[in-house]
Order: structure tokens, then sequence, then C-alpha cells
């Protein structure tokens, strides 16, 4: 059986929830992918959601104060279903096809009420862990940390975990590098949520805060993917999960099929990304700004506003012909600069400020929200308006371009895939008139763009 390391993640994943370097450099993970007859007998995606809802729904019955039953359950019955769901072995590009593969379908999930299936629990979530049959490895992980053993036996919190089962582990190869106690903490602390996360909560939810504390995040967290689509139900896009509401004391654990690793920064995860990224790529590296949103000493998290190769196409052969040649690099640096906004992480439903702004970290509340970003380029900020309601989100820029795909998660911040290049406002009589996706020449990009080029000079 074929193993790749860990880094190749980058590569192995297209979730932008790819692991972080130094753990990437430890740590390997086994590339799963379905055999090419598998691809002829695919499900449709009525078969699938329908497999998906009584699964779900048997889950639930199922799933009682102990991790043996449910995974017993899903070992017997669920595995089918799950072999039928068309496996990437690429986490990052699996976040890029997140878009397209959703179930829409998701609302009544929600809907589903465990409290009357479930004994009532005796022990803490931690007690679980180390009784269970099908976590004795994780177990033994945490047992190593006196902090953590108390932590998930105490009452500070309703945790939620993120428990791989020990089948997980087997996709570690045996010559694989032991990682440092001190990575391995990181690893394990990315695993709980100090907040309460029951199944139908997961399900309307896109991300979710976990233990691990990142000074590259500033006061905020380091957050969880949730995503809904033929891989079923997973977690930053790889890991599925394979059981759930296993209720404790303290809390409530869901059984994952994968190690959960940390992410890296966002200027990597754009690099491991050439068939999406190649031209934003390109553009940072020769105005110096890849450099620049690499360097967490300048900035306390952010988020990047990332064009598609198709968004730049859409600007036409002239336009990215005159961006990209020697005369046209003060411009295209200042265009880059406005899709970059520091020491602010916007998630879909979370808003991280940086410390020196002296705001606390805030959820992004149900229906509209809005918010003006400032970006790299002086004085020009991004107008963000944000529709939600629970799983169903719209994030809209400058009243114009929207987020084809969200909630790319590193280490340093979030990254968001946008349908268009955006474009600076032009000042006019009654202020500033935004672009609204009309045909632009060479030279009325330039209007647009000459002013803020003053400090732009390579």
């Amino acid at each position: 059986m074929k193993f790749l390391n860990i880094l190749p993640l980058a590569a192995l994943s297209t979730a932008f929830v790819i692991p972080d370097e130094q753990v990437m450099s430890q740590v390997s993970i086994e590339s799963h992918r379905a055999p090419e007859s598998a691809f002829d007998k695919l499900p449709t995606k009525e078969q699938t959601i329908t497999e998906f809802e009584n699964t779900f729904s048997k889950l639930i019955d199922t799933s009682k104060d102990a991790f043996d039953e449910a995974i017993d359950y899903v070992t017997e019955t669920g595995e089918d279903v799950y072999s039928k769901a068309h496996e990437t072995g690429f986490a990052a590009q699996a976040w890029l096809d997140s878009a397209s593969n959703s179930i829409e379908d998701l609302g009544k999930h929600g809907k589903h009420s465990h409290h009357g299936h479930c004994k009532k629990p005796n022990m803490t979530v931690y007690e679980l862990i180390a009784k269970s049959k099908y976590t004795t490895k994780l177990a033994a992980l945490i047992n190593e940390y006196e902090d953590l053993v108390e932590l998930l036996n105490g009452t500070a919190a309703n945790y939620t975990i993120f428990a791989p089962t020990d089948k997980a582990f087997e996709k570690i190869p045996s010559h694989a590098p032991k990682p440092s106690k001190e990575q391995l903490k990181r690893v394990l602390l990315y695993h709980v949520s100090p907040e309460f996360f029951p199944a139908g909560r997961v399900l309307v939810t896109k991300t979710i805060p976990t233990a691990l504390d990142v000074e590259t995040l500033g006061i905020g967290p380091q957050r969880l993917s949730i995503n809904l689509s033929l891989k079923l139900l997973t977690v930053n896009f790889y890991s599925r999960i394979v059981a759930i509401n296993i209720f404790g004391t303290n809390g409530v654990i869901h059984g994952v099929d994968s190690l959960l690793i940390p992410p890296p920064k966002a200027a990597k995860i754009i690099q491991f990304l050439p068939g999406e990224f190649s031209t934003l790529e390109l553009g940072l590296t020769k105005t110096g700004l890849l450099k620049v949103i690499n360097d967490t000493s300048n900035h306390v998290g952010g988020t990047l506003f990332a064009p598609s190769n198709f968004a730049f196409q859409k600007l036409g052969t002239r336009i990215n012909g005159f961006l990209f040649s020697e005369y046209g690099q003060k411009y295209l640096k200042a265009l880059l600069k406005y899709h970059v906004v520091a020491n602010q992480t916007l998630y879909s439903d979370a808003y991280y400020k940086s410390e020196s702004t002296d705001v606390d970290e805030s959820g992004i509340p149900k229906g509209y929200f809005h918010i003006d970003l400032p970006t790299l380029l002086e004085d020009k900020s991004l107008s963000i308006d944000v529709g939600r309601y629970g799983r169903f989100i719209n994030i809209k820029i400058n009243g114009f371009s929207t987020v084809s795909i969200s909630d790319g998660i590193a280490a340093d911040g979030v990254i968001h895939v946008v349908s268009n290049v955006l474009i600076p406002p032009k000042p006019v009589d009654s202020g500033l008139q935004q672009w609204d996706g009309e045909e632009l020449s060479v030279d009325e990009l330039k209007d647009r763009l000459e002013p803020l080029t003053v400090n732009e000079e390579l």
C-alpha cells in the first residue's frame, strides 16, 4: 500500500487545511484512492443523500455513551456507504471541490433529536476514550500529558472531542519519525473544542474553534472546518466522522477516521495549489508580496481574498499582459495589496481581530452582517456583506464579487476564493464608484490604479 509523506498532503490535500510544516515533516498519512472500477459505480447525488440520511439516522439511534457500540455499528453496516463515496487523495483539492460537491439537502438533518436515544452519561469524555477498545492509541497519547487528562476530566467547559480511532493511527507508516512532545500536544489540542458541538450543531456549522492557541492568529484559537459533501460529513475535508454523539458528563465525542493536523501558513497553501492559483502566486512572487504575507512578524492573523486563475482570465489577455509586464508591476502590486487584509481574520462564521485592536473574538450572527476590512493598499477597504443562515452562507465583496469557496483555514488566517479579481473603487464627484464587472481597458485600469501606485515602485 502506498504511503505519502504529509508534506505533499498539500498536493495530497486540497482542503486548504493542510498540515503544519513542522508536523508535516514528522508524520505521514496514507493516501486513499478509490479503485478505477469504482468510478463507474459511483452513486447519483440523490442516492448518496438518501443513504446518508439513513446512515445518519441510524448513527443517532445507535450511538450510546461509549465508543464501542457506535464504532461497531459503523464497522458492521456503515462502511459500505462510505466506500461508495468518491475519495480524492488530496485534502487541499477536496477543499476546492467542496464548492461543487456540497449536498444542499442538509437542513433537516439538524432536526433529529438524539437525547431520547442516549443513556444518561456517567463518565467524562476522558474516561470514555480511556475505556474504549477503539481509542487505545489516542488514550495512550493523552496519558502522556497530565494537564490534558485533567482538562478532559474537568468541568471547566462542555468539550467536543474529534477522536481518531485506532484505525486512524494505522495510516501512519511505521518508518515515520516520532513528533516531538510539544508538536504532539499541539496535534492533540487540535482535536479538542472547548465548546459543545453535538451532531446537530456540527451539521450547521462551517468552522469550529479548538483548544489550540497559535501566536499567528492573535487572540483567536485555530479552527477546524466542517464540510458536508459526497464524502459525507468531514472535518478539514479529509477526516470522515464515523461515529457521533458519544456523550460524557462534560461534553461529547465524535469519532473520526484520520488524524487532524494543524494547517500551514496561507502563502504555503497558495503555493500548494498551482492548478487554482498559479497566476496569483506568480503575481505575489513578482511583486514581493508572497514574502510579506508569509512573514508573520509583521501581522497577526489575516484574510486573503484569492482570485483563481479563471478570475484573472476574465480580465482579458491585454490587461494580464500589461499587469505582468515590467512596466505594469507597480500596478499589479497595488492591485494585489487590495486583496490582502492584515490583523483581521474573517471566517464565514467567526471574526478575529489582533490584540492590538483590543477587540475580542466574536462570531458572525445569523442573518445579515456587514464589515469594512482595511487592506494593505493604503486607505482602501473592502466592503464585506455576509448573509448567514446555518451552513448556508453568502459573502459579497464591494456589492458585486462573491466568495466562491470559503474558509481555507491557515495557520496565520483564512483564505477565501473570489470569483473576480477585486478592482479598487474610482473616486467620483459623489464619492466612490465601485467596479461592478464592466469590461475594462488597460487605460481604464491604469486610471483607477495610478493614484494608488505612488509608493509601489519596485
